[in-house]
């Protein structure tokens, strides 16, 4: 049987949009529920792929670390950001593919991220069927902000932390409005997540979406003690 390479992204499920969604929650559930293998964008872009990110600087003639975090946080303007984000989203999804096709299951593979963006998704998927953007509301990321701890989370070594923050969850909804727009073009499902569900009953959503592409649920194990 000949390996072909794009089999796995062929018949991935996506799971893109903006942060602070709960896709990866959503992911994980689906996972378990149904026995699929996740794949989490975001940990694989900020610890796989940095060293090929550091290699790419070089190349171009840039520093290696990046910009310094007041020119990058502070001194750039939220739509500055979100553009520099967009552009640099092609060359990052490419590293992603190279992870999935590295990945070979019986069961569709979900993989979920911000950087899965539906113009990117919709050529390498068998279908936009096989893809959700999920985006909070306004409301939502401000509660995601309150109570997550990493959604709060200010950009390290800046000088005006307040002016970082404001400009990085202005950028993350200039970025998550780019995803509804370009999937909407594309006529792919966009859920708007508003907090009135749990995580629960939104990976009911979810799937409810990709049941043509599902295997039937995993058994749930017996309860403890039964024989």
């Amino acid at each position: 049987m000949t390996w072909d390479p794009d089999e796995t992204p062929r018949r991935a499920l996506w799971i893109g949009g903006g942060q602070w969604a709960g896709k990866s929650t959503v992911a994980r559930l689906l996972a378990r529920r149904y026995g699929l293998t996740a794949y989490h964008y975001d940990h694989h872009d900020a610890r796989g792929h940095n060293d090929r990110r550091v290699a790419r600087r070089v190349l171009l003639g840039e520093p290696p670390g990046g910009p310094d975090p007041d020119t990058m946080w502070v001194r750039s303007t939220p739509a500055e950001m979100a553009s520099e984000t967009l552009a640099g989203f092609p060359v990052r999804f490419a590293w992603a593919l190279d992870d999935l096709r590295g990945l070979v299951s019986g069961r569709p593979i979900l993989a979920e991220g911000w950087g899965l963006r539906p113009e990117l998704v919709a050529p390498v998927a068998g279908s936009t069927r096989q893809m959700v953007v999920m985006v909070p509301t306004a409301e939502f990321r401000e509660r995601q902000v309150r109570e997550l701890p990493r959604a709060a989370a200010v950009p390290a070594g800046v000088s005006d932390p307040d002016r970082a923050q404001r400009n990085r969850l202005e950028r993350d909804r200039l970025v998550a409005e780019d995803a509804v727009l370009s999937a909407r073009r594309l006529g792919i499902r966009v859920i708007e997540v508003d907090g009135t569900l749990d995580a629960g009953a939104v990976a009911d959503l979810v799937a409810e979406h990709f049941h043509p592409y599902l295997p039937p649920p995993e058994p749930s194990p017996p309860p403890e003690g039964a024989s």
